[in-house]
């Protein structure tokens, strides 16, 4: 009997031991690790987020730079259009003037008169 009950006191005492053991090494190991992973996980979220937010505020001023561009860009072009408006009214004006002297040199000219007189011969 002292063989059994030596083997029985060696096995309870080995299972214990190791079940003691592996509950205390695994609360000491994983909630080191827990604690410790979550800041660095909430810091990598955060640094992902960042980084997105970076991302998006370099595109969204990209944007913004573009805009302005096309307004300036669209500015020079209407500035363009009236003055090329201003300048084809001038010159509307100047080619009715130029028209009206020439009618009036046409009717004047005698080269032109003869024109006149013979198709009145006829």
């Amino acid at each position: 009997m002292d063989g059994p009950s030596r083997e029985d006191e060696e096995d309870s005492t080995l299972t214990s031991i190791p079940l003691t053991d592996d509950t205390d090494h695994s609360s000491k190991i994983f909630s080191p690790r827990s604690q410790s992973l979550l800041p660095k996980m909430m810091n990598a979220d955060m640094d992902a987020v960042d980084a997105e937010n970076q991302v998006e505020l370099e595109e969204k001023t990209r944007l913004i730079n573009q805009v302005l561009e096309l307004q300036h860009t669209l500015e020079d072009l209407s500035a363009r259009v009236d003055a090329v408006k201003e300048e084809n009214l001038k010159l509307k004006s100047e080619n009715q003037v130029l028209g009206q002297y020439i009618e009036n040199l046409m009717s004047a000219s005698s080269v032109f008169q003869t024109t006149d007189t013979k198709s009145k011969r006829k």
